[in-house]
């Protein structure tokens, strides 16, 4: 139709548009209060790796890695935690996660905070990748930080073991060595103890994080909760049902716990785990499903969620069955891999994040308030660490390129002290790729400012 047509009067056109439509009127569905999407997503049923921004007072929780053993659809435990103010915190970093945060859309080099609850190798084996390739990929101007519990010994404390992964890193980090290091290599550990039930282990730009001690066998496993901006989460890690659980978790808008569903005979057949030992495990070291959904009624979360734990359909239906023994509010699967949950203080909702399977790795983030990159000058070459022998026996490359192809080949380091590099110099592809981080802070320090005005001038 070329010419409009006269248009219905308001009354019916609301009529029309929202007649059964609930607008605030009615509660329709068995959701629960506030268990809404958040403002800005993309899509209600998915989250595709860095197409949606935060807003400055929310925050997103992924899970990296759900189960306690490793498989193609699961990895080892791992909960990200990301805020409106830029800051990423890694609570777990268990073996094959650091894949999902390549999927994720995330650079090594911003994944500079590590809370490790304890030191089963499930929930701190990707900290060696994280560590050697987060300081390859652009961790060059900040050491990687790692929190964690001490031990009743020194030699089982987080300390202990960075100390010895370092160690076994040796010849790696040397290697690597031919490129730009800077603080790349660093590590600052941060080991409380663990028994300082309720102690500050971060307090930095608004953010608090504490700590507590969890049973699970042996001395050394804790529970974080973290605080900011009137939001708060907490992952208790692996351990027994305990009162300090209850104590320390109460109120939290999101409470994830790990758990164990009460089918030891049934998983002893699909896993092949003799059920004697599973009993044991579960008895000596983990949360049985009814527990979960007993110390969930006690905390009162907003979102109650579990992970590590086999997501399988027959263990699935049966531990939400359990887990309803005691908790009737909202709760989530903090399982497969991927689950994305936002969060602000009205609203809470859940989505599967679409990770892919061969993602290409996002461009170091940088700091650009000096105006300028600066990228060190690697710390030796090839000449110093290597025989020349295998350097003399290399096949040269005039032998195995087209003759109408002959690249400059990059052998030796171009220049002989730190890179410095200003802003206006930088191709603009590199400097949009590497500053899109730095543009967000710089847009989050904007948004703070304007609050602080509008309070001061009211």
């Amino acid at each position: 139709m070329s010419d409009p047509r006269e248009p219905f009067s308001p009354g019916d056109i609301q009529g029309a548009l929202t007649g059964g439509v609930p607008m605030g009127r009615w509660k329709e569905g068995l959701l629960f209060k506030g268990i809404n999407p958040t403002p800005g997503l993309r899509s209600a049923a998915n989250w595709f790796p860095r197409t949606e921004k935060l807003a400055p007072d929310e925050m997103r929780i992924i899970f990296m890695g759900t189960a306690p053993f490793i498989r193609p659809g699961q990895m080892n435990t791992s909960v990200f935690v990301q805020l409106g103010n830029g800051e990423n915190f890694i609570f777990d970093i268990g073996e094959g996660s650091i894949a999902n945060y390549i999927a994720g859309g995330f650079s090594l080099n911003e994944l500079d905070k590590v809370f490790i609850t304890h030191l089963h190798i499930d929930h701190f084996g990707s900290l060696p990748y994280l560590y050697m390739f987060g300081g390859w990929a652009g961790r060059w101007h900040k050491p990687l930080r790692v929190f964690g519990p001490s031990g009743r010994n020194p030699e089982y404390g987080t300390a202990a073991m960075v100390e010895g992964m370092q160690r076994m890193l040796g010849w790696h980090m040397d290697a690597f060595s031919v490129f730009p290091v800077g603080e790349g290599h660093d590590i600052e550990v941060n080991e409380f103890d663990f028994r300082d039930n309720g102690g500050v282990v971060y307090d930095e730009g608004g953010v608090e994080v504490i700590h507590w001690q969890r049973s699970h066998a042996k001395a050394g496993a804790s529970g974080y909760r973290l605080n900011w901006n009137g939001l708060s989460v907490v992952w208790t890690g692996d351990g027994r049902p305990s009162k300090l659980d209850e104590k320390y978790a109460a109120g939290a808008d999101v409470y994830i716990t790990e758990t164990q569903t009460e089918l030891v005979a049934i998983s002893s057949g699909v896993q092949g785990v003799p059920p004697f030992l599973g009993r044991y495990t579960i008895d000596t070291h983990h949360t049985p499903g009814y527990a979960a959904g007993y110390l969930a009624s006690r905390v009162n979360p907003r979102l109650f969620m579990t992970t590590h734990m086999p997501f399988d359909p027959y263990t699935n239906e049966e531990t939400v069955a359990e887990i309803r023994e005691h908790w009737k509010g909202p709760f989530h699967f903090g399982a497969p891999d991927g689950i994305v949950v936002n969060v602000t203080k009205d609203d809470i909702w859940v989505r599967e994040g679409i990770l892919p399977d061969y993602p290409n790795s996002r461009a170091p983030q940088f700091d650009f308030d000096s105006g300028q990159l600066v990228v060190p000058h690697p710390p030796t070459s090839r000449e110093e660490m290597q025989e020349p022998f295998v350097r003399d026996i290399e096949i040269p490359p005039e032998d195995c390129y087209p003759e109408d192809y002959s690249p400059e080949l990059l052998t030796e380091w171009p220049v002989d002290s730190d890179l410095v590099v200003p802003l206006d110099s930088m191709p603009p592809a590199m400097l949009q790729g590497m500053g899109e981080n730095w543009r967000y802070a710089q847009a989050y320090k904007k948004h703070i400012n304007e609050l602080t005005v509008d309070d001061d001038q009211s």
